[in-house]
């Protein structure tokens, strides 16, 4: 059964350096439903030469042939990711696909398939080194018209990058600080806020982060958050201790001091419901936290001693 599949893979494969349009698009097509519905094939395809000759479709002006290569690509990936990242012009023709997209569709593919690159650590890196790439997740993220199944998958694939400490300058660097507090504060999608708070709570762990959360009105935003009566998801808040939690050990006394500064009673019973109520993890993020503002607040009458607090 093996060698016939191969064969026809093969067969596949060779159609797509045909002169023939129609011959690619439908050979495309036939190897993105076989890589959708038929696990043992994706392997074979990728061992057949054939993801640099897919990777080229996603170049090509017509619409249907980038669909059906971006949707390829995100197939093989469930299975065979060492053979993307090692195939030559992959991942500029992902970037291409984020950033000149034919539909909402290719641009969802191809977020989707970095979200799913960089779930190996060694990865993370050499994606994050790609600047077209970020800015292209980044201007999904901005653009108010794309779709919210493309945002999600670009939120998913920036947390990713963000994972490797050396990739979040260039995030900030590239405008992705403004497009996520600007999605916070204009899309009300739990699941989209979440996510894109999870992002920030990575990117905030970085010394270039700290100006432009305060050019961007950032702190105000997360300390919005942890208000209670702005009925944020549990996870929303966690997202936010994080992210200030973060900011305040990369950025010092300083950062410190400052966010001890901006701090009010609401935002301190905001940390005090996660402390309390949180996830494991984010009850520890939230004592932490807890314990950086309270010797300014416990100063004012505005905290409790932490003793009170137990998880």
């Amino acid at each position: 059964m093996e060698v016939v599949k191969r064969r026809a893979v093969k067969t596949l494969v060779t159609k797509l350096t045909s002169v023939s349009e129609q011959t690619r698009t439908e050979a495309l097509c036939e190897l993105r439903l076989l890589s959708k519905n038929d696990a043992e094939s994706r392997p074979l395809i990728a061992e057949a030469d054939a993801v640099t000759l897919i990777a080229e479709s996603l170049y090509s002006p017509v619409p249907i042939l980038q669909e059906n290569a971006t949707a390829t690509l995100l197939n093989l990936s469930i299975s065979s990711k060492d053979h993307l990242m090692s195939s030559h012009g992959v991942l500029d023709a992902l970037s291409h696909s984020l950033r000149h997209p034919a539909t909402p569709f290719v641009a969802q593919c191809a977020a989707a398939t970095i979200f799913s690159l960089v779930s190996v650590e060694s990865f993370r890196p050499i994606i994050g080194h790609k600047r077209d790439i970020i800015f292209g997740l980044v201007e999904i993220v901005r653009n108010q018209g794309s779709a919210a199944r493309s945002i999600k998958d670009a939120l998913r694939a920036l947390f990713g990058i963000a994972l490797y400490p050396l990739n979040r300058s260039q995030m900030v660097e590239l405008g992705a600080v403004q497009a996520l507090f600007s999605l916070v504060v204009k899309d009300g999608r739990v699941g989209l806020v979440e996510d894109a708070t999870a992002v920030i709570a990575q990117v905030a762990g970085c010394e270039e982060s700290w100006e432009v959360f305060k050019k961007a009105l950032g702190i105000e935003v997360l300390m919005d958050l942890l208000d209670n009566s702005t009925g944020s998801s549990y996870r929303t808040k966690e997202n936010a201790v994080a992210a200030l939690l973060n900011m305040v050990l990369c950025g010092g006394d300083e950062v410190a001091n400052d966010v001890r500064g901006k701090i009010e009673v609401r935002v301190v019973d905001g940390i005090v419901d996660v402390a309390e109520n949180g996830s494991e993890k984010g009850k520890s993020k939230a004592l932490e936290l807890l314990k950086i503002v309270d010797a300014a607040s416990a100063r004012d009458g505005r905290l409790e001693p932490l003793s009170s607090y137990s998880s």
